[in-house]
């Protein structure tokens, strides 16, 4: 049986197919990038060739009928996607129906920058694979775990109770599946740390999350590409006030003007950022001082509700290659019996820990798509 995972971007639709088993089997992958532009690109890998051709994929649906034509298989029988936001209501992988659908558009405030993407995916694979099964992965799921004293904010109970405000937590497919890559009888306290344009952490226990950074959007927790991350609630108010903004010009300004975009003046990607701290640029240094100390920050924190900590992971695109970063902001967490070997981390081998490190240190490449199709072949 062949599993199609797909994940969506704004204008991008990542794909993997899979052949079922009890070790599941990766056949071939690919991406349509810039969805809509004239630059619209595919990348593929599998079939025996690699691939990267231009393409005129005007939406979605246009996008994953050119996958499905590069795939060259009609043999799918089960489609997983990702789908940023399930709320409470879904805690585990889901047959994707009408009703379903509707949640998830219901939920689509939450989330603006994913969901609503991920449900263009849903209903273009639906209507291009109508005979296969449809499994929707929630990157909330794995933190249904984290309990009300970790979950539960400040404000009135009635804005939990009637209107679901509460800590929610994101990207965990990819928390879930790297903390599994490293537990074990000896390693039960583990903080993954996921950095790519949208950052998260996460503090497990026996392999649940207890605790994380994002919150009830993916707006909290750390700086990101774009992103503020936390900042004092009062700002918001002070931000509307002095740029006569709206609630959607505020959102817009929250998630895409801030981040490293505007802490560096630069770009929101790191690859940018540390060419100019290369270059001797004074805010592009400062920039990755910020993010290296508030990952150190969030580290510390959760390292407290785990009462100590057995290992640290790195994942996401950032996490992965950014060793600059990794070295930074481990060199906050002597304390915490970490100490880095920097010719394994300028190397991104995967231990980055030194023989003498107490504690653990990780690099595992993210693959979302891999849980996914797990979850999806379990339904």
């Amino acid at each position: 049986m062949k599993i199609l995972v797909i994940n969506c971007g704004s204008s991008s639709l990542k794909f993997e197919l899979f052949e079922s088993g009890k070790d599941l089997k990766s056949l071939a992958e690919g991406l349509v990038d810039r969805i809509g532009q004239k630059d619209c690109k595919l990348t593929f890998k599998g079939n025996k060739k690699n691939l990267g051709l231009k393409a005129s994929s005007k939406n979605h649906t246009e996008a994953l009928k050119l996958a499905l034509e590069t795939l060259q298989t009609k043999d799918i029988k089960k489609v997983g996607h990702r789908v940023v936001h399930g709320g409470e209501k879904y805690q585990k992988p889901v047959k994707i129906d009408a009703k379903v659908l509707k949640e998830i558009q219901k939920l689509a405030p939450l989330a603006p920058l994913h969901n609503p993407v991920n449900i263009e995916g849903i209903k273009a694979a639906k209507k291009l694979l109508p005979k296969a099964k449809h499994i929707a992965v929630f990157d909330t799921a794995f933190h249904q775990t984290i309990p009300e004293k970790a979950y539960l904010y400040a404000i009135p109970r009635s804005l939990y109770e009637k209107n679901n405000i509460r800590r929610y937590g994101f990207h965990g497919t990819n928390h879930e599946y790297v903390t599994h890559k490293v537990l074990n009888k000896s390693t039960k306290k583990i903080i993954s740390i996921h950095l790519g344009n949208g950052s998260s952490i996460t503090a497990s226990q026996n392999g649940e999350a207890i605790d994380t950074t994002m919150g009830f959007t993916p707006l909290e927790g750390l700086p990101m590409g774009t992103r503020s991350g936390t900042i004092d609630p009062a700002i918001v108010l002070e931000i509307q006030k002095i740029k006569k903004f709206d609630r959607k010009k505020t959102d817009n300004y929250l998630n895409h003007k801030c981040g490293l975009l505007a802490l560096s003046e630069i770009s929101s990607d790191m690859r940018d950022i540390y060419e100019a701290s290369l270059k001797g640029n004074k805010k592009a240094l400062q920039t990755i001082e910020i993010l290296s100390y508030q990952i150190a920050k969030h580290v510390g924190a959760l390292a407290a509700t785990l009462n100590g900590v057995d290992a640290l992971i790195f994942t996401g695109g950032l996490g992965e290659k950014a060793f600059y970063v990794r070295q930074q902001a481990c060199e906050y967490l002597s304390h915490l019996g970490v100490q880095l070997d920097k010719r394994k981390n300028k190397a991104s081998e995967k231990i980055i820990s030194s023989s003498k490190s107490k504690t653990k240190v990780y690099i595992i490449k993210a693959d979302e798509e891999y849980q996914i199709a797990k979850h999806s072949q379990a339904r």
